[in-house]
């Protein structure tokens, strides 16, 4: 938790968060590609920039950190200190995504959220089979 930490121990871990490439991206990209997928990375041309897109399949896949992206889950927790910077922070990065979603869904895509939480180990294959399951296979008139 964010109280656990002194200000400068928790300012030092969050300079090293970045918004790409992160281990939980890694592990999806990986599963996907031993199965046979082929994927483009980070696509700043589609609103949101999802994380992993898969055009022959018109999918787009978002692997959101449940913190970040206010994932109703029961161990999320408001951090303690500087509450109307994170507040209007985790909200307004809840509300964006509503908003790309929206906006690759009506643009025909079919998205797909992978939160942190589902790719530890017990619940990882599940939610790899749930996502493979997921993901629309192209019609016979568009190929």
């Amino acid at each position: 938790m964010a109280g656990d930490y002194r200000k400068s121990q928790r300012s030092y871990n969050m300079l090293r968060i970045w918004g790409t490439n992160t281990s939980p991206e890694e592990r999806v990209r990986k599963y996907l590609f031993s199965k046979g997928f082929r994927y483009r990375k980070n696509v700043r041309k589609l609103p949101g920039c999802p994380d992993i897109v898969l055009p022959k399949y018109k999918t787009v896949i978002f692997v959101n950190g449940c913190f970040w992206h206010k994932h109703s889950y029961k161990r999320f927790v408001w951090p303690s200190s500087n509450q109307e910077y994170w507040y209007n922070k985790i909200n307004g990065n809840a509300l964006r995504d509503e908003k790309n979603r929206s906006l690759l869904e009506a643009d025909g895509w079919n998205v797909v959220v992978v939160w942190e939480c589902e790719l530890k180990k017990q619940a990882f294959d599940d939610t790899m089979e749930k996502l493979i399951s997921s993901i629309q296979i192209p019609s016979i008139a568009s190929t």
